[in-house]
């Protein structure tokens, strides 16, 4: 549920973006390391503490749940996608690396933290906690995707340093989508079950 939907909310941001931007929203190469990062986030979901609902009794793979799930958190997902393209160009009226930096942070932010959100119909570390690795891996991710623009590195695929007040911009973009992202979960749930 959490691939397909960040996968389409990001493709469909990505084709949205192509349309008014006169740059790439983000590089090839940028792209590539940016799921590079989220994967390896993801890479201690098997560790994860699961909520005893979901284990009480099997379930099989329900394939039209799964796309309700991607038609309702994709687009939730690209809606903040664009409210970041316009925040950072027509706003900030942000230049191409500048752009691209700000949408990889922000992208990479949302994706690897809306998992905290999405991995459980309860409120997230409140009613339910995530693994202490899962958690580790997730916050280690958007570190390193918020440092890397800092260093030499990120300058070789491309970042810039951003101004605090970008960084502020897009740390409450983040924010409110994951409270946008818990809402709309707490009222699909209550229209639709696994």
């Amino acid at each position: 549920m959490m691939g397909f939907s960040s996968n389409f909310g990001n493709m469909f941001s990505a084709a949205g973006a192509v349309v008014f931007l006169p740059f790439l929203p983000m590089l090839p190469v940028q792209i590539l390391l940016n799921n590079f990062i989220y994967d390896f986030s993801q890479v201690t979901i098997p560790t994860d503490n699961v909520d005893k609902e979901w284990i009480q009794q099997s379930k099989r793979w329900n394939i039209k749940f799964i796309k309700r799930f991607m038609y309702v958190f994709g687009p939730v997902s690209s809606l903040f996608d664009f409210a970041t393209f316009f925040v950072l160009f027509y706003l900030f009226g942000a230049s191409a690396s500048v752009f691209q930096t700000g949408w990889f942070i922000e992208s990479l932010a949302t994706q690897t933290l809306v998992i905290h959100v999405i991995r459980t119909k309860k409120i997230p570390f409140i009613q339910s906690m995530p693994s202490i690795y899962l958690l580790l891996s997730s916050i280690a991710c958007v570190v390193v995707g918020w440092v890397l623009p800092f260093t030499s590195v990120g300058a070789y695929f491309g970042f810039v340093p951003l101004p605090a007040k970008i960084l502020v911009a897009l740390a409450g973009i983040v924010l409110v989508y994951l409270f946008v992202v818990q809402v709309v979960k707490q009222a699909f749930y209550r229209k639709f079950s696994f």
